[in-house]
């Protein structure tokens, strides 16, 4: 059995770190992921350079590009094996609701099902001075990932999984969730560069706003694990607007 572990805070996050240690427990373990932070690049590939892949130790890859570069790079050809399975993480903050759309550890995780690989994606809801239990998050992982070994997904699914940011044995369980939502997110931040000149920060995400029972914003905050089936499926919306006659008026 053969797992690769991929992320978007770089490779030398202590998530990747402990999610590593943790899965060495159950198969081998290859590490290839962002050669530094890139939280929020979404699905992107990099297609105007050609990339580079370097080894920092035996099993462990880095490549500067983006997550999802990562995690095809390592399927489709980077190695003379195949792997088994992808997982993804162990997120620095939350992937919860709308954030799924924006990040980086959740695209890395569906670049693999779009390769045919079985995926997970791993988050710890760390906050400002909370206590940063990568070690309960990484039980977690391997809990999932030996549960999946025994019972596979299906072939559509990926699983987003949030972990309240508490020791292990303060965590209340598992439930399974579906996706909240957030208000938009807050205005840019204007500032200026050493010289004066004007540059602009994204704002921060929005807080929550449909967050309630069966969300996984609630069980969270409620300190369960937050399992979120995913499917990456766009053929019902595009069934809906030929129903309502929208695709033939263009």
């Amino acid at each position: 059995m053969k797992i690769l572990v991929s992320n978007d805070d770089g490779f030398r996050s202590e998530g990747i770190r402990e999610l590593r240690e943790a899965l060495l427990t159950l198969a081998e373990v290859t590490v290839v992921a962002p050669d530094r932070n890139r939280s929020g690049a979404s699905n992107s590939l990099t297609l105007d350079v050609p990339l580079r892949v370097f080894e920092a130790e035996p099993g462990i890859y880095y490549v500067p590009g983006t997550p999802t570069d990562c995690v095809h790079l390592a399927i489709s050809g980077l190695f003379d094996y195949q792997h088994d399975m992808v997982v993804s993480g162990i997120n620095d903050g939350p992937n919860l609701g709308d954030d799924v759309l924006y990040s980086g550890t959740v695209a890395a995780a569906i670049e693999g099902r779009f390769l045919g690989l079985p995926t997970i994606a791993i988050s710890l809801s760390t906050a400002p001075n909370s206590g940063r239990h990568f070690q309960a998050a990484a039980e977690v992982a391997r809990l999932l990932v030996a549960q999946l070994l025994r019972k596979p997904l299906e072939k559509a699914l990926i699983l987003n999984v949030n972990v309240p940011d508490l020791p292990y044995k303060d965590i209340r369980g598992f439930r399974t969730t579906r996706l909240g939502f957030r208000h938009p997110s807050e205005s840019m931040v204007r500032a200026k560069d050493p010289h004066g000149r004007p540059v602009y920060w994204v704002g921060p995400a929005g807080p929550q706003h449909e967050a309630g029972p069966g969300t996984d914003f609630h069980a969270v905050g409620e300190g369960y694990i937050s399992v979120t089936p995913l499917q990456i499926d766009f053929d019902p919306a595009f069934r809906f607007a030929a129903r309502a006659d929208l695709v033939g008026r263009y």
